[in-house]
């Protein structure tokens, strides 16, 4: 099949932390409302279209939101809720196409090529898409129809709703580009548009008289290379010309797992890094082993208070599937790491996985006197069947047992960093 019969959707969701938050806070609807972090270090996962009025938007400080908006009202994340709204999109995603490749929580590729003959064509199954997201889930989302993922994925800004300084702007909710009219609704875009554009690029662009993609396109090719290198310089070439010829991926394996925390206030010693550490080993442990995973290769990240950042990562011979073994293989590089000048922020993550080995039972552990890292892996899948019937909470490391109960590694948090403390 050429790249010019497919007919690809991408489909993304309209301010989603926060339209699933208005949902259960429907008096808020119509103010500026920020979902992330309401600490003084916190940063905004979502902004609504009101509060981007003001110029707010994701990764934005939560200090420098609340200076541009003091009317903002600001709601803690709940990245689990979003994750089980999430999947009940997906279901709906399920209903017109099984050629699905999910980009994050809030969009995702659908190759509804083989669906048009029963389904009708491109544009009304993302009307079909749109209007059952709506009425199910009382959510909205903007979708693309292209022939292929790159000019989708642009068609869906362009549908999207605007914000302006007098007001916000609804978008059409769907836009099509159709076969044959590539060039012309890609090439008046800004060079920005192409994916791989950063303000590095860009800059580099602009000095071979780039604005717009038009401008990129009609350029040779080799002087593109010559600006940018090879691979990139050659993509972005193809890419100005609506060339794209990548499948939906519809199994798109996990390429790393990780968590990371900022801290409210600074770490200064060995010891309160070691009971993060140990918090943070066991989160990313237990996702892995939800999705059959191991992995070889664990990298530790760490924040000081200037916002100087280093990682450090090991590789080791045996795929590693617990916190105790993370923890092991991760704990000489934090023992290497000087405190004393405050650490903000924490991160552990694995990746160079491998399938998890077959676990031993519980009764096999008992019979032991000493743990082998096989008895350990064990011991962690009898805590993972507890956390599934019981909730997260029902059980984790002493270490991380405080005055408020144990603080439990929130997935997805990392987003947004920390909250206001209580009181």
């Amino acid at each position: 099949m050429s790249t010019a019969q497919r007919c690809i959707l991408h489909v993304d969701m309209d301010a989603f932390y926060v339209s699933v938050e208005l949902r259960r806070r429907p008096d808020l609807r119509g103010q500026p409302v920020v979902v992330g972090g309401t600490g003084a270090r916190g940063v905004i996962a979502a902004a609504s279209y009101e509060a981007r009025r003001f110029g707010l938007h994701s990764a934005m400080p939560s200090s420098l939101a609340r200076r541009k908006c003091p009317q903002a009202v600001f709601l803690p994340g709940d990245h689990e809720l979003y994750a089980q709204v999430s999947a009940e999109v997906h279901e709906i995603f399920q209903t017109v196409s099984p050629f699905i490749e999910p980009l994050s929580l809030d969009e995702a590729f659908l190759d509804v090529t083989g669906a048009t003959r029963l389904l009708g064509s491109g544009v009304q199954i993302a009307h079909r898409v749109r209007d059952a997201v709506w009425q199910q889930l009382e959510l909205r989302c903007s979708v693309g129809v292209a022939p292929n993922k790159f000019l989708a994925k642009l068609a869906s800004v362009a549908a999207k709703p605007k914000a302006t300084p007098t007001g916000v702007v609804d978008g059409t909710g769907v836009w099509v580009v159709e076969p044959g009219q590539e060039l012309a609704f890609l090439h008046p875009l800004p060079a920005k548009a192409l994916w791989g554009v950063g303000p590095a690029t860009l800059e580099k662009l602009e000095r071979l008289g780039v604005r717009t993609v038009a401008d990129l396109a009609q350029l040779d090719e080799a002087a593109v290379v010559a600006s940018v290198g090879a691979a990139h310089g050659r993509h972005l070439h193809r890419l100005a010309w609506a060339l794209d010829d990548r499948p939906v991926e519809v199994d798109r394996a996990a390429k790393s797992v990780g968590h990371e925390e900022t801290y409210a206030t600074d770490l200064h010693t060995q010891e309160e890094l070691h009971r993060e550490l140990v918090r943070l080993a066991d989160g990313v442990a237990g996702r892995m082993r939800s999705q059959g995973l191991a992995a070889r290769t664990f990298t530790l990240k760490v924040r000081f208070s200037g916002f100087h950042t280093i990682s450090r990562a090991v590789t080791v011979d045996a795929a590693i599937a617990t916190a105790h073994g993370i923890v092991q293989v991760v704990e000489p590089l934090l023992g290497a790491v000087d405190p004393g000048p405050g650490v903000r922020l924490l991160g552990v993550s694995a990746s160079n996985f491998a399938e998890a080995a077959e676990q031993l039972s519980l009764d096999q552990l008992l019979e032991r006197d000493t743990a082998t890292p096989q008895e350990w892996q064990a011991a962690e899948d009898t805590i993972d069947q507890i956390r599934s019937r019981f909730g997260n909470a029902a059980i984790g490391p002493a270490s991380a047992v405080g005055p408020d109960g144990l603080r439990v590694v929130r997935r997805g948090a990392q987003q947004w960093g920390p909250d206001q403390p209580a009181g």
